[in-house]
């Protein structure tokens, strides 16, 4: 395999991943921002993510001279060894849902506005943000129609070729994922430039997918819809387990044993979240209602999960009051975990913040603690409130004077707490566990009732 200058633009959750572990494998990287705050960070070696490794990886490749971080996608055009230019180019910026489900793509064509007409003759432009199906085609396109301020004309960049290689990477084990790769997918209508990208993963081994960028593009919404509408479905089977009496941990073990299904995102919880799952299901819908198809199923996998959240606020209203529909006016709740998921800080989307959210609705006083919080980054305090949400230092702190204990994120220290000490500063013994997460024995003895999802006789 050879080693290939590559530029990255953007230095988020997947651009920072991608930069390193590309620089690990043996490649010159230059990471390229507009935030010069977050480029001087990241030249120290302060890495704001919170991802396992990540940091780690970051400081050992900047050490050894194959990561770089730059201001700008300009500046980093001309930042490789000896003037050379870039032979890749990631795009690797933000996606963001904008008015009606549709991606945001107006990062992804500033970034080709900036560049565009001063990449070298046969560099690869690589779409690795989560961008709808067409967006490969559209970048070829602004390419050919790319001004530059010496050449006022129009420049046509036919010698630029355009690669979708979608991202498959899990907050929380983002490092692993892309060093330990199920398959990689490189989509483009050039084979050349196809076999380009796929070759920098060479060193992976790893089963790869070459077709074209559409194909490419859909691959990647297929996946997490197909994640999402699976986490649904178990969350959906969590509830008939209550109203049936069966367990849904005996179910879920039973069916994830069979290889067509798996073990895999087969735990009930508060719902599905998170910058990936919530975005990319809206804009598969948006690709299906433009190709005129109506896509029931995933219509109503978004909807089992809006459905789910107050499922949850309702099981806090009877585990408290006794009724579903029983006041939580002044009622005081301990939240544990507030991310959308345990080993990452990240808050986008979250279902404990949007659980939350109802339960303020509905006049209860939250008190939150979560391990992400517990220290401040790059030398600050840390937050005192999130989202409304009145933090603690620790669980004890936030239990205290609670009528009710909500365990919202799957940290694992929540299992090994000393639940007894939990029970005595809380006003009434009542857990509600919507991750399933703690043993209900463990409860038990320490005074607690626990109330989780789908286990028999606890719904």
């Amino acid at each position: 395999m050879f080693a290939r200058r590559v530029m990255v633009v953007g230095t988020g959750y997947v651009g920072l991943t991608t930069g390193a572990c590309l620089a690990s494998l043996g490649h010159e990287v230059v990471c390229a921002d507009i935030d010069e705050a977050k480029v001087e960070r990241l030249r120290r070696g302060v890495v704001d993510i919170v991802e396992p490794g990540l940091a780690e990886l970051v400081s050992e490749q900047t050490s050894a001279g194959r990561l770089s971080f730059v201001v700008g996608a300009g500046v980093a055009l001309g930042s490789f060894e000896d003037g050379r230019a870039a032979e890749v180019l990631f795009l690797c910026v933000p996606t963001p849902m904008g008015a009606g489900g549709v991606a945001d793509l107006r990062a992804v064509e500033s970034v080709i506005e900036e560049v565009g007409a001063e990449l070298a003759p046969g560099t690869v432009v690589v779409n690795k943000s989560t961008v709808p199906v067409g967006t490969a085609a559209r970048t070829a396109e602004l390419l050919d129609w790319t001004r530059s301020a010496a050449e006022p004309d129009r420049v046509s960049r036919s010698d630029v070729a355009v690669v979708s290689n979608p991202e498959f990477l899990r907050e929380g084990s983002a490092v692993k994922d892309f060093l330990g790769p199920d398959r990689i997918v490189v989509g483009s209508d050039n084979q050349d430039a196809a076999e380009r990208v796929a070759a920098l993963y060479a060193r992976l081994g790893a089963p790869t997918v070459l077709t074209d960028a559409a194909s490419a593009e859909l691959m990647k919404y297929a996946a997490n819809c197909f994640l999402a509408m699976k986490l649904s479905y178990v969350n959906a089977m969590a509830e008939l387990c209550e109203r049936v009496g069966a367990d849904i941990g005996d179910v879920t073990e039973g069916i994830g044993y069979d290889r067509r299904i798996g073990q895999a995102f087969l735990s009930p919880g508060p719902g599905w979240g998170g910058s990936c799952l919530p975005k990319d299901t809206h804009a598969l819908l948006q690709v299906a209602d433009s190709a005129d198809f109506e896509f029931r199923l995933l219509r109503a996998t978004i909807d089992t999960n809006t459905r789910q959240r107050q499922r949850i606020v309702d099981k806090v209203r009877l585990a408290v009051t006794g009724k579903r529909t029983g006041s939580l006016s002044r009622v005081r709740l301990a939240l544990l975990g507030l991310t959308f998921k345990a080993g990452t800080d990240d808050l986008r989307d979250s279902p404990a913040l949007a659980i939350a959210a109802l339960l303020r609705q509905a006049g209860a006083e939250l008190v939150g603690f979560d391990p992400a919080f517990v220290d401040g980054k790059d030398g600050a305090a840390p937050p005192t409130e999130i989202e409304g949400v009145a933090l603690a230092a620790d669980a004890v702190s936030a239990a205290q004077g609670a009528e009710a204990v909500l365990v919202l994120t799957e940290w694992p220290m929540f299992r090994t707490l000393d639940w007894s000490v939990i029970a005595s500063a809380m006003k009434r013994p009542i857990v509600v566990d919507t991750r399933n997460v703690v043993d209900p024995a463990t409860l038990r003895r320490a005074g607690l009732t626990a109330v989780g999802l789908g286990r028999r006789g606890e719904g």
